[in-house]
């Protein structure tokens, strides 16, 4: 554990130090991830599904706001979709702009939730960002944790019926407005994710912030059981085969992961916990200080020795008679 708590030690000192380089660095492979999944799931306009134009518009993004990382994430999907249907471009950038709305008047801090939620669903591993959010979040981000989900089902609906949708014939303009606006609000897969992450987010924090010893970690047991009951619950009123394998496996490692957030965030000695009683003209005051678990960085001394001196020492020995 000494060998961790070190090595988490130098690599805060390293980002601190470096913190100019490297937030513009994690920026840009975060933008180009974004836009590369993009282009590969939709990839309909042949001008931004190409790998220069994804590295000048990543590059960008490295010295602009993380806003800006979700404008252009929208604006390539808004442009895929708009060469492959008019009607589908128009349904998703309404969504889109609502969305952003929401957004911007709930949790503006949150960009990353609505950038990353997406990546993690192809990933398989969705369930690190309700939980991660939780600890690190306020119940506001409930909210862009919602913002992420209907962003992946939309652009998951629109990929999995495009051969429907581009059997349509042109003149069927409101039968593809109906069905692509149906399937949207009608789908209970996404509606059950959103009612789990934000149940999830929200509980979470509550747990958090309880003054009991391993708080964290209760909060992240409880959060992850309440993801799996109510996705599980889900499925069986609405009947949207959630496979149970996979929602306890994706569980699992978003727990495992987290840990390593509480690592790096929340790591503490619940066994040197101390409680402090003071008081001023108006209040008293119960505080318990829980200290972090901290180690000094150790110090390499490096011993020089002159040989050359030495050898002038050994030679000016004077010599036995």
């Amino acid at each position: 554990m000494t060998t961790l708590l070190v090595a988490k030690q130098i690599l805060l000192t390293i980002y601190s130090k470096y913190e100019v380089y490297i937030t513009p660095l994690l920026k840009f492979l975060l933008a180009l991830v974004t836009l590369s999944l993009i282009n590969s799931r939709l990839g309909y306009m042949e001008t931004i599904n190409r790998l220069t134009v994804v590295l000048i518009v990543a590059l960008m993004c490295s010295f602009m706001p993380t806003n800006f990382i979700v404008f252009m994430g929208a604006l390539f999907v808004l442009l895929h979709l708009y060469t492959f249907s008019l009607e589908c471009a128009a349904v998703v950038g309404v969504g889109f702009l609502l969305l952003f709305l929401l957004y911007l008047r709930f949790s503006p801090k949150d960009a990353l939730v609505v950038v990353l939620l997406p990546v993690c669903f192809l990933m398989r591993i969705p369930y690190v960002i309700p939980l991660s959010m939780g600890l690190i979040g306020t119940p506001a981000s409930a909210v862009s944790v919602a913002c992420g989900v209907i962003v992946y089902y939309m652009i998951h609906y629109v990929t999995q019926n495009t051969t429907v949708i581009a059997a349509m014939a042109d003149e069927e303009t409101a039968a593809k407005f109906r069905f692509i606006i149906d399937g949207l609000l009608k789908n209970r897969e996404m509606v059950v994710t959103i009612a789990a992450f934000a149940l999830t987010v929200v509980i979470v924090y509550l747990l958090r912030r309880m003054s009991v010893d391993y708080a964290w970690t209760i909060a992240m047991t409880a959060g992850s059981v309440v993801n799996i009951m109510v996705l599980l619950v889900g499925d069986l009123i609405f009947d949207i085969n959630q496979s149970l394998i996979s929602v306890i496996l994706g569980t699992i490692v978003a727990f495992l992961i987290t840990l390593i957030l509480q690592f790096f965030v929340f790591y503490v000695d619940y066994s040197r916990t101390e409680k402090v009683q003071f008081e001023d003209d108006e209040y008293y005051y119960y505080v318990k200080a829980v200290p972090k678990v901290t180690v000094a960085r150790p110090d390499k001394k490096v011993k020089q020795i002159n040989s050359a001196r030495s050898g002038e020492t050994r030679g000016t020995r004077p010599a036995h008679r």
